[in-house]
């Protein structure tokens, strides 16, 4: 399963993506989420698809390895792609067969959603592969500094964040260990009735959650037992550097979002 998880691991490598500033990563991430809405025909998202694997290119993130990881996310974005299909009645109708509609309106939309949807994935995904949980840490709170003013807990905020995805994989391996020691019980979770695969889903739920309180709960008594008290105060080894990469990544971003706004229909 760990092999299979791509959501908050880090694949070390040399590339472009890797040696960019936190800061500037986070900051593309947010604007792409909101540039995304821009597109709404065949050109925008033409675009958006160029650009997500041009960066996925300079990543330097083997195709498989993303393959393999978002494998589980492609049934989403195929189940979006069936609910658009089904439940959208505008347009002219393109197929009849008994209660089952599909309607012009419903395809177009079908397909447009679900790419925004897969493209958001890899965009966010490309994050956490090429920066590390400390990166995501020190840049977060960085972006945040202004809240400060406002009394606003910039920095547990950036480190309640980096923790969660740190501890996905970890999550993840505890499951796939207690999910193996309940089959070598006799516990069934990929064959019989679907009711009965949900039950035993329950029994594998009860001591994750015990593991990951019990896990939550050393870190606490670690973090004290270090002398943590919050960010006051608090001095960093490592010293964030803007180059000139990470404004051409800002510079590329905006220059995409001129388009899509020219090309929108």
């Amino acid at each position: 399963m760990m092999e299979k998880m791509i959501f908050g691991r880090y694949v070390p490598a040399d590339s472009l993506i890797h040696k960019m500033d936190p800061r500037s990563k986070l900051l593309v991430i947010f604007l792409f989420v909101c540039v995304i809405f821009l597109a709404n025909n065949a050109f925008t998202y033409a675009l958006i698809g160029i650009y997500t694997f041009f960066m996925l290119g300079l990543a330097r993130i083997p195709v498989r390895f993303l393959y393999v990881g978002l494998k589980p996310v492609l049934w989403l974005v195929l189940f979006t792609l069936a609910l658009q299909l089904f439940f959208t009645k505008q347009g002219d109708l393109l197929y009849h067969w008994g209660p089952i509609k599909i309607y012009e309106e419903g395809v177009r939309q079908g397909i447009f959603i679900s790419l925004r949807f897969f493209f958001l994935i890899l965009m966010t995904s490309l994050l956490t592969l090429t920066t590390t949980p400390i990166e995501i840490t020190d840049g977060l709170e960085t972006l945040l500094h202004p809240l400060k003013k406002v009394h606003f807990p910039v920095h547990e905020m950036a480190l309640m964040m980096s923790i969660s995805l740190r501890f996905i994989p970890t999550l993840m391996q505890e499951t796939d260990k207690i999910m193996k020691a309940q089959m070598a019980r006799g516990v069934e979770f990929s064959s019989g009735p679907f009711m009965e695969r949900i039950k035993a889903v329950i029994p594998l739920l009860i001591p994750l959650f015990v593991s990951s309180f019990k896990r939550a709960e050393e870190l606490a008594i670690a973090m004290e037992a270090r002398g943590y008290r919050g960010g006051e105060g608090r001095t960093k080894y490592r010293k964030l550097e803007w180059q000139f990469g990470d404004s051409l990544q800002l510079v590329l971003l905006g220059v995409l979002t001129i388009f899509l706004i020219l090309l929108r229909s």
